[in-house]
């Protein structure tokens, strides 16, 4: 909103009247109470040395009554105020004033963004309302339908779809995202509709979903569907890897890995098979793989001793890892040769989803954690020409991972598997194209380092004060205005602030092209349809019962009883 003269489309609302509680704020004077709600954008107009008539944008962060029709008018509700301020002779339209606090986020610059020019306006100044066609240029870093686009909705404050809010998407799988919600408000939804953004024919991005739940299968719809073919023949493909699809390979953990998997540990069991790893590394496996039974010699191996007399024995800790190592290798999940590799789980035009809704929850720790390793290993020698394109962790383009219910992955004050390959590839990932976006309705239980990493957030609804407390250390993008408003959000309402856009703005997410899978049971009609059944069977039952008993058979709970 620089060089432009004040445009007759944009009216104004208000008069400055000072400088506000810090040097970042002013307030300003208005009885139009319609216009003046908690996160619109407003500006006023100054000279600057470079920029004559820049418009300084801000958004409002308060506001309140300051004055109004006495408080006996409005006593008794059966009585119209204005009918009694008339015939004490106040006759003005608007009788109540309100003063409102502005927040400046500057003016905006295509190339350096917003800048602040740290002075206020005077006394007096006329405050203006922004029009729609200016928020679209400088709320958005991309405009809709360009490549590098993520159009996920709209303006909240600019109904019927007048100001389009499009993300940044380099920023926003570089830089890492958070959607933090609480349960019911939508955060499964907003995944979707950036799914469907990051899928659409001018991104085609590389995605793989951890789905714990196995609610992103819906995003099958997208096979074949017109909004997301391209005249050059595109068409996003869909792999969905249910539970007996996915396999790790047994050599591609770690130690901490089987540990993790394992039954409570001694000390000396915990020594023995640290030994025993090491052990692996030594001995010559084809390609380096070995299975549960090569890890059992090798304990076996470590476990011995020798006694005076130069007799070697075994101690007790290996028969005890035998049996406990047994159970890994009953796993449906773990195996010699089968594996999930890079390869397999990632192509530009591909969302991979791995629905992990029937596997425990330590055996989704070692999987998720696996999975990331490798792919964050297989980014690196990639980029460094480690490996050639023949080789099964080739992966020559950047790859966005998103990972459902974040906090059990990343607990906050309790170790987990995956924690600290998170943290790592939040940290180091950027720098070789690995992006991550963590889902959670419970931020609060959400790893804080984990949390910070994420430049890009998206706040839904959060009831919990534990919850709403936690951002205000781990989002710094939201501003403490708009953090207010999480009670208050309902849902598809999400507020977008952090790299992705230019400044923190209220959006109504837009409705999805694909069928949402996360919509809860509505257990009255199931209660209802099943009560139904029963009935139609029982009288079934009663019709085929025979004549010639001369009695009608009830039934209780679907079974005759004569």
């Amino acid at each position: 909103m620089a060089r432009s003269k004040q445009p007759s489309a944009s009216p104004v609302i208000g008069t400055v009247k000072g400088p506000g509680e810090n040097g970042n704020q002013y307030v300003f004077i208005t009885a139009d109470n319609r216009q003046v709600k908690i996160g619109e954008f407003v500006y006023y107009t100054v000279d600057l040395a470079d920029i004559p008539s820049a418009q300084i944008l801000g958004k409002i962060s308060d506001r309140r009554l300051i004055d109004h029709l006495p408080d006996r008018i409005f006593a008794d509700p059966d009585i119209n105020p204005e009918a009694i301020a008339a015939l004490v002779g106040f006759a003005h339209p608007n009788p109540e004033i309100y003063e409102v606090t502005v927040d400046v986020v500057g003016h905006f610059h295509p190339a350096l963004g917003f800048m602040n020019p740290r002075i206020a306006p005077d006394p007096g100044a006329k405050v203006c309302l922004a029009d729609d066609e200016s928020l679209r240029q400088i709320i958005n870093k991309k405009q809709p339908k360009e490549v590098g686009s993520a159009e996920i909705g709209s303006l909240l404050l600019r109904p019927g779809g007048r100001v389009p809010v499009t993300l940044d998407v380099k920023e926003l799988v570089s830089t890492h995202m958070a959607i933090l919600a609480g349960t019911g408000s939508g955060k499964s939804y907003t995944a979707g509709v950036l799914i469907e953004e990051l899928l659409s024919p001018y991104n085609r991005a590389a995605v793989l979903i951890f789905d714990p739940h196995g609610e992103y299968g819906t995003l099958a719809d997208m096979r074949g569907h017109p909004s997301f073919a391209s005249d050059d023949g595109y068409s996003p493909e869909v792999k969905l890897l249910t539970p007996d699809d996915i396999r790790i390979r047994m050599s591609s953990l770690d130690y901490y890995d089987i540990l993790t998997l394992l039954p409570d540990m001694s000390d000396r069991q915990q020594a023995i098979l640290n030994k025993a790893f090491s052990l692996l590394g030594k001995h010559k496996f084809g390609e380096h793989r070995w299975d549960v039974q090569d890890l059992i010699s090798a304990c076996y191996e470590s476990d011995r001793t020798t006694d005076d007399e130069g007799n070697e024995k075994t101690g007790s800790s290996a028969p005890a890892l035998e049996w406990k190592l047994g159970k890994l290798e009953r796993s449906d999940y773990f195996h010699r040769m089968e594996h999930l590799a890079p390869k397999d789980l990632f192509a530009p035009g591909q969302v991979t989803v791995l629905q992990m809704n029937e596997i425990s929850q330590e055996e989704q720790q070692v999987i998720c954690a696996a999975v990331l390793r490798q792919s964050y290993q297989a980014r690196i020698n990639t980029a460094k020409d480690k490996i050639s394109a023949d080789d099964e962790n080739y992966l020559p383009y950047p790859v966005f991972i998103l990972i459902e219910e974040a906090h059990r992955f990343a607990p906050a004050n309790e170790p987990a598997r995956c924690k600290q390959v998170l943290r790592t590839i939040l940290s180091e990932g950027r720098k070789f194209g690995m992006g991550v976006g963590l889902i959670t309705q419970r931020p609060g239980k959400l790893d804080s380092d984990v949390l910070s990493q994420c430049m890009s957030q998206f706040l839904m609804r959060i009831v919990n004060p534990v919850d709403q407390d936690s951002l205000k250390y781990g989002v710094e993008a939201a501003g403490r205005d708009l953090l207010k408003e999480l009670p208050s959000l309902t849902k598809g309402q999400v507020i977008v602030s952090g790299a992705c856009v230019n400044t923190p703005v209220l959006c109504q997410v837009r409705k999805r092209l694909t069928k949402h899978g996360g919509e809860t049971m509505n257990a009255p009609e199931a209660w209802l349809s099943h009560f139904q059944g029963h009935r139609q069977q029982a009288r079934q039952l009663e019709k085929a019962a025979p004549a010639s008993t001369g009695k009608k058979a009830e039934t209780f709970s679907g079974v005759s009883i004569e």
